[in-house]
């Protein structure tokens, strides 16, 4: 089993969760394509995605994998007036994790972190663990406290694929 950053940390403070390795496609790291692999609903697949805000900075707003993050509801979450995501290139450099591996645990500096209200309707949920191939399947609730999220309506519903 792969060990990154984002699972010693969890290891170290004694929590709960599941760790899973699956074989990922670095031409499709979406969340749907997650879920599939690893055989849960998309809705359980937390993407974490990294944005800026007007007045905050940097956060991270963690979203389920049917839906996408809706920026004016982060905004309005976080206190800023306006909120864009982060270019994929800057990604790395300020989480230390790649595209299609960023979690909201051991990030290199610590970020506000939003997670989804959605989330909260499930016993468990996946988000990355630091690494593409690399899931963390933990209580959101558990997840919320580690990483002091805060709960927030923070996605909208992608339209369904056809």
């Amino acid at each position: 089993m792969k060990k990154t950053n984002a699972v010693r940390l969890l290891e170290s403070r004694g929590v709960a969760f599941e760790l899973w390795n699956y074989e990922s496609d670095p031409d499709d790291v979406s969340a749907r394509a997650v879920a599939a692999k690893i055989g849960l609903a998309p809705e359980m697949i937390f993407k974490t995605l990294v944005a800026r805000g007007d007045r905050t900075g940097v956060m991270l707003a963690c979203v389920g994998g049917d839906s996408e993050l809706d920026l004016k509801a982060l905004a309005a979450a976080s206190g800023n007036k306006k909120v864009e995501m982060v270019h994929m290139r800057e990604i790395q450099s300020l989480t230390g994790y790649i595209r299609g591996g960023v979690s909201p645990v051991g990030t290199k500096r610590p970020y506000p972190v939003y997670i989804d209200e959605s989330a909260f309707a499930f016993d468990r949920i996946c988000v990355s663990g630091g690494a593409r191939g690399v899931q963390i399947f933990i209580d959101p609730r558990v997840l919320a406290a580690e990483v002091e999220a805060l709960p927030a309506p923070i996605a909208k519903q992608d339209l369904p694929e056809s």
